[in-house]
């Protein structure tokens, strides 16, 4: 077996060096750990016994090193879903409330996991946990996967010991945004597909169907109808410089992008947002609910409240939003309680303060603020429902008045020429 140095702390805090004799580096953190020492980095040692041991040093590291990538190639290109996510962290806290060590858990995980990106990263954590490390910080290295949400609550569990009820709160966190997402995503489906109905009609109407008819139009003679001379020339314009409109589309939404990834450009998207009517109280209950279930979770979890408004200000996704909570943080830190802040920004939902008050007075406040989550949850189920219903008949509505549009410039001419003849 090769030799490996490691480098250790002892139970006081001093640092501690030596080697020892083992299969892989795995194998020699757990025989380190076996001395009453932490490892705090593991290597192939400098000096071995003869060349026969420096021989098969390199071998191992070798294999290893074959064997990553064999376990990396399948997974290129892809990524571990969210769903994935969600049912590690159900499963997860299943078996850890089970009574399963956790190199135990992870090996049930592994054999269970049916895809490849997944597979990879539970051995990544797997490997760091058997290293000695906490699931912690096996999870920070995955910080798409596992973002400081997940972290910092994993962390506060290892801390307080009820590691296997904080993955339950996040299991339900996961499970409740998951729910959110698909409601949103569901509301949004038909009036897509019915705007992007309308939109083909024009397009094929203005592009194929117009411009078979205007050699008609031509050929009267006559001056025609200002609806048919308007219908011809925004016919020929899209005929004719198409591609013009396309690149003007692209440039738009590329400026657009570019606008919105710079810091000024997306705080006034933001703000715009929550001031369009009549979708501005639609985001601000969104926002405002995604806020509450976050540091709800957060607290709950056992995250002490500056730090919990830290990770929610980042987790909410809405530039103003963050700056309202990092602006509250500042005042909890000087000594305010949670809902005067609130009140005194002035940037949050009545429900949301009084709840946070009532939280605060009763000693129940993650409970109040998942309770409040809840609440507005249902308000924006309604709201979608009832702006979903709208948009059938401004839809319909505005196809009626083009398709109109469209024929009336088509019968007026031949009107105006049956007039003549007579």
């Amino acid at each position: 077996m090769p030799d490996f140095t490691y480098k250790a702390l002892d139970r006081s805090g001093q640092a501690t060096t030596g080697s020892i004799s083992a299969r892989d580096s795995q194998d020699a953190a757990v025989k380190v750990r076996a001395l009453g020492v932490f490892p705090t980095s593991i290597g192939v040692g400098a000096k071995a016994v003869g060349n026969g041991a420096i021989a098969e040093a390199e071998a191992a590291g070798s294999a290893a090193k074959k064997s990553a990538v064999v376990a990396v190639k399948p997974a290129a290109g892809k990524k571990v879903t969210k769903l994935q996510i969600l049912l590690f962290t159900r499963e997860m806290s299943d078996l850890l409330d089970a009574g399963l060590p956790m190199d135990r858990a992870f090996s049930v995980l592994i054999d269970q996991a049916d895809s490849a990106p997944l597979k990879v990263m539970l051995n990544s954590m797997q490997g760091d946990i058997r290293a000695g490390q906490p699931l912690s910080d096996a999870l920070r290295k995955f910080p798409r996967e596992f973002p400081d949400l997940y972290a910092n609550m994993v962390k506060a569990g290892e801390v307080s010991g009820q590691l296997s009820g904080v993955m339950t709160r996040l299991a339900e966190f996961l499970e409740k945004e998951a729910v959110r997402r698909s409601q949103i995503m569901s509301a949004l489906t038909y009036p897509a597909v019915l705007i992007f109905v309308a939109v083909s009609a024009v397009i094929f109407l203005m592009t194929f169907a117009i411009p078979r008819l205007t050699p008609v139009f031509k050929d009267m003679g006559a001056d025609l109808p200002l609806p048919t001379t308007m219908l011809l020339g925004i016919s020929g314009f899209i005929g004719k410089f198409w591609w013009l409109i396309v690149l003007g589309i692209i440039a738009a939404v590329f400026a657009f992008r570019g606008w919105v990834a710079t810091r000024a450009g997306r705080y006034s998207f933001d703000s715009m947002r929550l001031n369009l009517p009549p979708f501005g109280a639609l985001v601000q209950k969104i926002v405002a609910a995604r806020l509450v279930r976050t540091l709800g979770t957060l607290l709950g979890g056992g995250v002490p409240i500056l730090e919990a408004m830290d990770i929610s200000a980042s987790a909410v996704g809405h530039m103003v939003a963050t700056e309202a909570i990092l602006t509250v943080r500042g005042a909890v830190r000087q000594g305010e309680t949670l809902h005067e802040a609130m009140e005194k920004a002035g940037n949050f939902l009545p429900v949301v303060t009084h709840m946070t008050a009532v939280g605060e007075e009763t000693g129940r406040l993650p409970q109040m603020l998942i309770r409040t989550a809840e609440t507005l949850d249902f308000e924006v189920d309604s709201t979608m429902r009832r702006l979903t219903s709208l948009v059938e008949p401004v839809v319909v509505l505005f196809m009626g008045v083009f398709i109109g549009f469209i024929v009336l410039s088509i019968l007026l001419p031949i009107f105006q020429i049956s007039s003549l003849v007579k």
